[in-house]
């Protein structure tokens, strides 16, 4: 038996700049995605199109999930895990938000903007935690 080629896929932990300085003392904010199929929040990630590289999905996926223009940053761990059965593979960019508005869909009905310790508790994954504990130990905000 062969191993199952890994779905592969990209996305980004979205900071911006906080406004007015943040809450509790916070300079920046995460952008976390709601899923209502899965009743999860996130950080705006999807699957690779054909052609497409990773860094082109991930600036895409960001754009359709969060209706925010982004610049990527520093690479971040990329996630392995099962996903119905089937191995998974996500990279991940540091991104900066630069501006747009979020429309609600049937893949993604709501966006958070948090403090990175209040985003840390309300993910649902703890993979997705790791990823953010990445981003504030390598990227100077």
């Amino acid at each position: 038996m062969t191993p199952q080629e890994p779905v592969r896929a990209a996305g980004c932990v979205l900071w911006r700049r906080a406004p007015g300085g943040g809450e509790g003392g916070a300079a920046i904010e995460i952008a976390l995605v709601h899923r209502p199929k899965y009743d999860d929040w996130s950080l705006p990630k999807g699957k690779l199109k054909r052609n497409e590289t990773p860094r082109e999905c991930a600036v895409r996926e960001v754009r359709e999930e969060t209706g925010q223009n982004c610049v990527l940053g520093p690479r971040l761990p990329t996630a392995r895990y099962l996903a119905n059965g089937r191995p998974k593979e996500v990279t991940y960019w540091s991104a900066e938000a630069r501006g747009g508005a979020f429309t609600p869909t049937t893949e993604v009905d709501r966006l958070l903007w948090l403090p990175p310790a209040a985003a840390r508790t309300r993910l649902t994954q703890p993979r997705d935690r790791e990823l953010l504990d990445a981003l504030m130990s390598t990227t100077r905000h």
